[in-house]
């Protein structure tokens, strides 16, 4: 029976040993700490009790009332079994749930340690680290070869010794805009830079050289070299940074980048649009005085190359040169400086259409009104209104494109010369409409004037008569007719009489003489249908003589 009781004992143990086992495997795997713990606790309390349960055995064992010899004994061997039995099991359970609890608070304290350390930069539920992982190293294969770590790169290589030759070459991929107003340009290039480090120096059996992206740039020294008078520029960085790193064996480095820059460009519009424009693009070292950097064309000119398909809609590019100058500042030194130098020639066409002929057209039909009859007032003046509104609105386009300056340019020379034709054309009209005016009142004043034709029987008969005009024979069509014209022409004959003896007129026909004058006043317009022409002809051969 003893037996029975102590096999159902330790059955009944076992089974809630496993099942608190597979319990706390499970709460590890969740990551619970307080059902972990209180999953342990249970544990110990049931060790605990089984092996107290054993001494309770052994005990009751000892107090059985006595019975026969053969049955006494072999209570007494089940007795010493259990005993041993229970015995040596609660003594491993116990060594096993000290271990395990040892092996738990180890793993607690690191544990919380870690959570104390994320508990300083986030707040919240309690977040767990993932381990690192010790397959990668810290430094790259590139890296460790090329001993990043081993020297500093903030100084420039051969620091304290004589300055470090860097030598550029320049691809010009385009030329983008050239903006007269901005007074600016924007060009798309390859800057590529040449030095030698040789704490860049590795070995190598093949002698080939490595090439790196744009994260390797950012922990060597590169030159810092930026553009003089530039508005903006960017380094491209679709689909990557446009950036190239080539480091050779012996310390040799190449260093291209693909750069839009947009800068200034100072421009004498005094020829515009005939002119030839040269800017400019200088590349410079911000930091290193010529001291510590030697900034030179890496083949003189043949450092830069130009892509053969660059064009501009109202340039053409003539040539491209490259120059090395030194640049002083009072506060730091002289530093080397590179110059892109570029002609550009301005394409013609494009403002003979727009500008030029129909300012010439203007001019033209300004000269109409000579040919129109100067009673017809109507259709002079609206006809040099026209024109004069027009070429103001030519001259005003044309400045809306253009930069304020303060010096005339060679297009405001030829618009407002025509201005001043046209302008002069209407000052003609009304210059003959006044002298037709001021004739007419003349003429009225001479009629006033003529004596009393009183006794002659027909005036017609004796401005033809020979013996009183003292000519042959007189057509009177050509005689006696105001505002008639002669031939299609505008002139007017006038007839005066005038008193050449005697002073006082006393009616009678003494000595008297009628003299014709011819007053002609369309002399101005007649001499207008030439002048305006020929001047403005002249005009046009000395300014395309001269800008041309």
């Amino acid at each position: 029976m003893l037996y029975q009781l102590s096999h159902c004992c330790q059955c009944r143990s076992a089974r809630e040993i496993k099942q608190l086992q597979k319990a706390k495997s499970k709460a590890q795997n969740n990551r619970n700490l307080r059902e972990e713990a209180s999953i342990c606790n249970q544990l110990g309390e049931l060790l605990s009790k089984n092996g107290s349960r054993g001494e309770r055995n052994r005990g009751e064992c000892a107090r059985t009332p006595e019975r026969s010899g053969f049955w006494r004994g072999v209570d007494a061997v089940l007795v010493l079994l259990c005993v041993w039995y229970l015995s040596g099991a609660t003594g491993k359970m116990t060594q096993a749930r000290g271990h395990k609890l040892q092996t738990y608070k180890q793993s607690r304290t690191r544990r919380e340690a870690r959570m104390e350390e994320d508990g300083g930069r986030k707040t919240g539920g309690p977040i767990y680290k993932r381990s690192p992982d010790m397959t990668k190293s810290p430094m790259t294969k590139s890296e460790q070869l090329l001993r990043i770590d081993d020297h500093d790169f903030t100084m420039r290589p051969a620091f304290g010794g004589p300055p470090i030759p860097v030598g550029v070459d320049v691809q010009v991929e385009s030329l983008d805009t050239i903006s007269e107003v901005d007074m600016d340009f924007t060009m798309t290039l390859y800057l590529r830079h040449y030095w030698k480090d040789e704490r860049l120096s590795f070995p190598s059996t093949n002698n080939q050289s490595m090439t790196f992206d744009s994260r390797l740039v950012k922990k060597i020294w590169v030159p810092d070299m930026f553009f003089v008078h530039s508005k903006r520029s960017f380094i491209h960085d679709t689909t990557t940074d446009n950036v190239m790193l080539r480091v050779y064996p012996d310390g040799n480095v190449l260093y291209s980048l693909r750069v839009t820059v947009t800068a200034m460009c100072n421009m004498d519009l005094s020829r515009f649009p005939l002119d030839t424009q040269t800017c400019s693009l200088e590349i410079e070292s911000y930091a290193y005085t010529d001291d510590d950097l030697m900034l030179y064309w890496k083949k003189g000119n043949e450092s830069l190359n130009t892509d053969d398909r660059i064009s501009l809609s109202q340039f053409l590019i003539q040539k491209f040169h490259t120059t090395t100058k030194l640049a002083f500042y009072s506060s730091t030194g002289w530093y080397n400086r590179l110059y892109i130098h570029f002609t550009l020639r301005r394409h013609i066409f494009f403002f003979l259409l727009q500008t030029y002929f129909p300012a010439t057209l203007m001019v033209m039909l300004s000269w109409v009104s000579f040919w129109i009859d100067r009673r017809a007032v109507p259709a002079r003046v609206p006809l040099g209104i026209t024109t004069v509104l027009t070429m103001s609105t030519i001259i005003t386009g044309v400045n809306a494109s253009m930069p304020r300056v303060s010096y005339i340019k060679a297009v405001d020379i030829y618009l407002w010369v025509s201005f001043v034709f046209v302008f002069l054309s209407v000052i003609e009209y009304a210059a003959v409409n006044y002298l037709s005016t001021v004739q007419e009142r003349k003429e009225r004043k001479l009629r006033e004037r003529l004596p009393c034709t009183c006794g002659i029987g027909n005036p017609d008969e004796m401005m033809i008569d020979p013996q009183i005009t003292g000519y042959g024979s007189m057509d009177p069509n050509t005689t006696g007719h105001y505002g008639m014209p002669e031939n299609g022409g505008r002139q007017e004959r006038m007839l005066a009489q005038v008193a050449l003896n005697d002073p006082q007129l006393t009616g009678q026909v003494k000595a008297r003489s009628y003299v014709n004058i011819w007053i002609d006043t369309h002399a101005i317009d007649k001499y207008s249908r030439v002048v305006f022409p020929g001047a403005y002809i002249l005009f046009n051969i000395i300014y395309w003589s001269i800008y041309s």
